[in-house]
């Protein structure tokens, strides 16, 4: 069958993406604000989206509307309960990122725990060159062998992060919803991975039972030495809570890819957190030049799959 496909935010991809085998038309949009949503959707019988928040009162709109392809694998843009009782169909990515975000991850580890920023600066600040010795000491460097990574979320990128701090010799804890989905993990409490973690990184979802999962509370019973690191969904941690913890030592640093509102605007509390153990990137761990190519390809095989009554990836 023929259909009308929409991509809504063609920008936020930068791979090459081919035409739907089953598209009678094919209309790609750069970005796509909210009041726009239903007259570009307008006799789409699919829509692709990123980031473009498909939410019940635009769907009540677009009653032709059969599938929404999902440009990621978090679907939080999308009301699933919505789609399910109105038969619309809803597919994510799998696995493209299963590389290219647990490298990130690590990029931010090791620059926190190493002291990197805070060395280069002093480096720029002419401080090793006024130095005495060869060397200086002025920051605290650690190791990762020897040390515990906790990871909450046990799926695949959660599953590649954990192989990586594995290969440095670390001891590797998971905390998820018992029992563990993927045979072979030890499901470790959550209180217990807070407590005993050298670094934390976040893999998982954003729900409504794990927003805010990083909180004063949270903080206040991790170690003083320990790093947060969220390459998943800004809103897992309370980003007020944050700063209060990096202002308090409660934490020794934190290495952050998402944040709650993206793109943030002047005056976001974390764009004025100038400090050597914090690090702030722009929601770019995912987007590898390979793994946006490997998403783009799926993402069209989802379509055509779908169409073709053998559909994968399906989250309702």
């Amino acid at each position: 069958m023929k259909h009308r496909v929409v991509f809504l935010d063609r920008a936020s991809l930068k791979a090459a993406v081919r035409k739907p085998a089953c598209a009678l038309e094919y209309v790609e949009y750069d970005k796509t604000a909210a009041r726009e949503i239903v007259t570009r959707l307008a006799g789409a019988g699919i829509a692709i989206t990123n980031k473009v928040p498909m939410r019940a009162e635009t769907l009540a709109q677009l009653p032709q509307l059969k599938m929404i392809a999902v440009a990621a694998t978090g679907y939080d843009v999308v009301d699933v309960p919505y789609c399910k009782q109105h038969g619309i169909s809803v597919a994510n990515i799998r696995n493209y990122a299963v590389h290219t975000v647990p490298e990130h991850a690590f990029t931010l580890i090791l620059a926190l725990r190493r002291n990197l920023l805070a060395y280069r600066q002093d480096v720029e600040n002419g401080v090793w060159q006024r130095s005495d010795n060869f060397c200086f000491f002025a920051h605290d460097i650690g190791d990762l062998h020897g040390s515990t990574l906790g990871i909450i979320g046990e799926g695949a990128i959660g599953q590649s992060t954990a192989a990586i701090g594995r290969a440095f010799g670390m001891r590797v804890l998971f905390a998820d919803h018992a029992p563990p989905k993927v045979q072979g993990v030890t499901f470790s409490p959550h209180e217990q991975v807070l407590a005993e973690s050298d670094v934390l990184s976040l893999h998982c979802p954003l729900m409504p039972s794990t927003r805010n999962l990083i909180n004063l509370a949270a903080f206040r019973s991790m170690k003083r030495n320990a790093l947060l690191i969220n390459t998943a969904r800004g809103g897992l941690v309370d980003e007020a809570a944050l700063i209060q913890a990096l202002d308090e030592g409660l934490i020794a640093g934190a290495g952050f890819d998402v944040l709650t509102v993206e793109p943030p605007r002047d005056g976001h509390p974390l764009l004025d957190l100038r400090r050597p153990n914090f690090i702030l990137t722009p929601h770019i761990a995912w987007a590898s030049d390979g793994a946006m190519q490997f998403l783009a390809d799926q993402l069209i095989d989802n379509i055509e799959r779908w169409d073709a009554g053998a559909p994968q990836h399906l989250v309702t």
